[in-house]
């Protein structure tokens, strides 16, 4: 689904290098407005390297990223979170020792309009009743899954344009892993922008308009995720059998 003319996230030929070591090679990609698109690969794909240098945590060594039309260069999480991106990160992280309510009011530092941020929470605790009952308990004290729940609302309380999930289903039962999915579709229907990173290549599939498949460094595989999840060449691209440049 496209709402506008031009991509709200546009990568261009990027490269990340830790040392001599390449964590992406010219990697392309666009995300518009109101899609979900997804990113699967295998462990070291260079899934997280992608997430970083979007969030600006990471400095590419080469290509550009551009969101809402203007230049990305990392400056840090606060600022890209001001810019209308935000990110959840692989592991959950939260504040263990803050409390329920604590966390979630980090999310929203960035914001002045106080009385809407204590609504937006108190919707949350709706949505979530597990973490309204326990909201003046220390986070950490959650359970895997309540805790990926805190931090996604904790995420959206910053308003973002784009939200960026890295690995939300890792670790999680399956029960669980499918109410993160269904939160993401509802958040997706109030117009967020959606960009996935996933080793669960089914559930990225069923969720996403699009998907790119990560391998290596290098986008192998990309296109409309019910076309992928068909493809025979999509088994061999997520685990590095195909060379080639996605299509």
């Amino acid at each position: 689904m496209t709402a506008t003319s031009s991509p709200l996230l546009a990568i261009e030929d990027l490269f990340v290098r830790y040392g001599r070591i390449a964590a992406l090679s010219g990697v392309r990609l666009h995300v518009d407005e109101g899609e979900v698109v997804s990113i699967v690969g295998p462990n070291g794909a260079g899934k997280s390297s992608l997430l970083g240098a979007i969030a600006g945590l990471v400095q590419p060594a080469g290509g550009s990223i551009t969101f809402a039309g203007e230049p990305i260069t990392p400056r840090g999480l606060e600022r890209t979170v001001r810019r209308g991106i935000a990110l959840v990160p692989e592991g959950r992280h939260v504040f263990g020792g803050l409390s329920v309510l604590e966390n979630l009011t980090l999310g929203a530092t960035v914001r002045s309009d106080h009385n809407q941020v204590k609504a937006e929470i108190a919707r949350f605790f709706d949505i979530f009743p597990i973490l309204g009952e326990r909201r003046n308990e220390a986070a950490g004290r959650l359970s895997g899954g309540e805790q990926q729940m805190l931090v996604i609302a904790r995420a959206l309380l910053a308003k973002p344009r784009l939200l960026m999930l890295d690995e939300p289903s890792l670790g999680l039962a399956p029960k669980v892993t499918d109410r993160v999915y269904e939160l993401l579709a509802e958040i997706r229907a109030q117009g967020v922008t959606i960009l996935v990173v996933e080793q669960n290549a089914p559930r990225a599939l069923k969720a996403a308009d699009r998907t790119y498949v990560l391998n290596g460094g290098r986008v192998r595989l990309a296109g409309a995720s019910a076309a992928l999840a068909a493809d025979p060449d999509f088994e061999a691209a997520y685990f590095g059998l195909r060379t080639e440049a996605a299509r």
